[in-house]
């Protein structure tokens, strides 16, 4: 969870052939099933570490439970995101990877449209709580086009906004904004009672972080095909509908009065510029928090001092939508024992693991959200932010690193002075072009 959303890997090139020649629907492989004729057998299932560390009981009761309901045992191979990508596609391509498989969400769509993965379509009823997955997470394990699914939802994380309470309150704010136009009016407060502070910001927004200028366009614009949508064959982009630009203009108006953060930097550094004690609030993933209060690579001094809520929104209680990130999980084409791959899924991701993976992570389903914020306050804001409307990139393999360059440039342009209309326009061009080969 702790990962940042990073450019598509360039694909293998078996890979790209497959892709190509794939329909708009996804090229996924057989139809799955769900099979408990498993005396005898062993199933291979490849996990992030991120679960041994933080919620091993639950891969220990879904192994317990799979081996009661198919007579199957579990070998459970523990994996790391460094080079994760290189050791899949060796996998996949050779047929000698797991029965079953996690990933990141903005992983997936490469392996979908190259028929990496088995299609989950005909089962997906029959996964707990599959209709209310939370967004993102269950379109980036879709088709392009949305009508197939090829991987479940596992646990999510989302950005919030990050502030420094102790700030806050000396400024006279002593109540979270619960809207846009609340939020101007403390980081107003904030600034003002800074201003002698070199360098300081009330909300550290830097020009090219696209997460938080993208969030603030889909805002008035929604959540569906928030950078661009598959219209037929074709992708279309909706950086230019007067709805993002407006949305756009309202990030422009807050990193312009309220961040000294410039216009050709980007969000990698805020962390540790906020524990130095200039920076009164930031936009970012929840784990963010531990970090600026990181004895290593931050302040403890902070851990006290730093508080969360959604992003808000432009009405009392809405909230500006998130970006989620997270994890998926598959089934590879090239499986020994699919069956038994997806029904390890199916218990894995069940209400009852899925309840007990609530107390570390986000859970996959909106309607199991409320026992994650439950388990910690510190939970509450990024809670919030995963049950209200969130987006996603484009989910195609043709998302590419010059697509996230575009968007840095774009908003770095605006953020400098530039028009927002004409600096998406060429944006969108670039992404257009990528995603449409």
């Amino acid at each position: 969870m702790n990962r940042k959303i990073a450019a598509v890997a360039a694909i293998a090139t078996v890979l790209v052939a497959s892709a190509c020649s794939s329909s708009s629907s996804g090229s996924g492989g057989d139809q799955a099933t769900l099979s408990k004729d498993g005396k005898g057998k062993k199933i291979t299932v490849w996990l992030m570490d991120d679960a041994q560390k933080g919620w091993p009981e639950v891969v220990e009761a879904a192994k317990k439970e799979f081996t009661e309901q198919t007579g199957a045992e579990v070998d459970i191979q523990w994996q790391t995101w460094t080079n994760y990508t290189t050791k899949l596609d060796t996998a996949l391509l050779s047929g000698n990877g797991p029965d079953a498989l996690e990933l990141g969400n903005t992983q997936a769509a490469k392996y979908i449209e190259a028929g990496s993965f088995v299609d989950l379509t005909s089962v997906k009823s029959q996964f707990d709580n599959s209709d209310k997955w939370l967004d993102s997470l269950a379109a980036s394990g879709q088709s392009a086009d949305g009508s197939k699914t090829y991987a479940v939802p596992y646990y999510a994380g989302a950005r919030v906004l990050i502030y420094r309470k102790d700030l806050f309150d000396a400024a006279g704010v002593t109540a979270a904004p619960t809207t846009v136009d609340e939020l101007k009016a403390a980081l107003t407060k904030v600034k003002a009672a800074n201003a002698a502070v070199p360098g300081f910001s009330a909300l550290y927004m830097p020009g090219q972080n696209w997460y938080s200028a993208v969030s603030f366009g889909a805002g008035p614009f929604g959540v569906k095909g928030v950078i661009a949508k598959k219209d037929g064959e074709k992708w279309t982009g909706n950086l230019t509908d007067p709805k993002f630009v407006e949305g756009v203009k309202t990030w422009n108006d807050l990193q312009k009065e309220f961040s000294v953060g410039g216009t050709t930097t980007d969000e990698a550094t805020q962390d540790a510029l906020m524990a130095k004690g200039n920076i009164a609030a930031i936009i970012g993933n929840g784990w963010e928090v531990s970090a600026v209060a990181d004895p290593k690579t931050g302040d403890p001094a902070l851990k006290d001092k730093l508080a969360t809520i959604a992003l808000p929104g432009t009405a009392a209680g809405s909230t500006t939508p998130a970006f989620l990130g997270g994890s998926d999980l598959a089934v590879p084409s090239k499986s020994a024992n699919p069956g038994l791959g997806a029904t390890f899924l199916q218990i894995y991701t069940n209400t009852k693991q899925q309840t007990a993976l609530a107390k570390h992570a986000i859970p996959n389903a909106k309607n199991l959200v409320a026992t994650y914020k439950q388990a910690d306050p510190a939970n509450k804001a990024t809670g919030d932010a995963a049950e209200g409307a969130t987006w996603f990139i484009p989910n195609s393999p043709l998302w590419s690193g010059a697509d996230e360059t575009a968007l840095k440039n774009a908003f770095g342009a605006i953020a400098a002075g530039g028009d927002a209309a004409a600096e998406l326009k060429k944006a969108q061009d670039t992404i257009v072009k990528d995603l449409n080969g």
